[in-house]
């Protein structure tokens, strides 16, 4: 999965999360402390894959710098073109 497309869902899930624990009643602290370990975790998620997407973005710059480097054009030589023959050339 693309990390964009992770991210998003990440979101929506702790959009979730926050709605339940809104609408969720004060009187059972035990779910409501489960539920705030889960966006917890969710966030965590969340900043795992912002730092792998991060990393993977700086190596595929230092790769493409990398083969800029080895990847040197050098112009061929061009080959001679041939000559056409002239009127001079049938006169002869």
């Amino acid at each position: 999965m693309k990390a964009n497309k992770a991210l998003k869902r990440l979101t929506h899930v702790e959009d979730l999360l926050s709605d339940v624990m809104e609408r969720y009643s004060a009187d059972a602290p035990e779910i409501r402390q489960q539920l705030l370990d889960a966006k917890a975790a969710v966030g965590r998620a969340k900043d795992a894959v912002n730092v792998q997407e991060s990393s993977e973005k700086t190596s595929a710059r230092k790769k493409a710098a990398t083969k800029k480097k080895v990847a040197v054009k050098v112009p061929r030589a061009k080959a001679a073109k041939k000559q056409r023959k002239t009127t001079r050339d049938y006169e002869e």
